[in-house]
């Protein structure tokens, strides 16, 4: 671990957090703050890719709303050609169509070899989209495995918790 370059690690990694943090500029300018280099076209592809149109390349970044800034985030992330991208709560803001898409596009991400760790507490949503999981008990990871096998092997603390969710 000591020999890792932190910055070279930070450009490897991309970041979506659970409350927006739009720049105060345009949705344009936001993409080119991550890839200055980037086209409208490119841009416009992105966006599409997180449900929004290439419209939105003039809009003000801060004038959007809730799941529209957080899926301009998510494409200022996703420009910079991340190997591992890490999302906290990133559906929180949207309605279903829109987490349903985003969880599509995290699947087609991961098809294309981007790994993804979702943080969620939305246990349905975790098994429509997991391939393996870790369960966390009051900040301690309390079971670990395939989603599969999540059920099957866990500590009593965890089913519970588990089924606690499903009632």
């Amino acid at each position: 671990m000591a020999g890792l370059d932190p910055l070279r690690l930070r450009r490897r990694v991309g970041m979506v957090f659970q409350r927006p943090t739009p720049f105060p500029s345009t949705v344009r300018d936001n993409l080119r703050v991550a890839e200055p280099s980037i086209t409208d076209a490119a841009a416009a592809l992105v966006l599409e890719q997180v449900g929004l149109n290439a419209g939105f390349l003039d809009r003000i970044a801060t004038e959007l709303s809730g799941g529209e800034a957080q899926r301009v985030c998510l494409a200022r992330t996703l420009v910079t050609g991340p190997e591992v991208v890490l999302m906290d709560e990133v559906t929180s803001s949207l309605d279903p169509i829109q987490r349903y898409g985003l969880e599509e596009l995290a699947r087609s991400l991961t098809a294309s070899s981007v790994a993804i760790m979702w943080v969620t507490h939305d246990l349905d949503q975790m098994r429509r989209i997991a391939d393996h999981v870790l369960v966390m008990i009051e900040g301690h990871i309390a079971h670990a495995s395939n989603l599969a096998d999540v059920d099957v092997d866990a500590p009593t603390s965890v089913r519970s918790f588990l089924e606690g969710e499903k009632a």
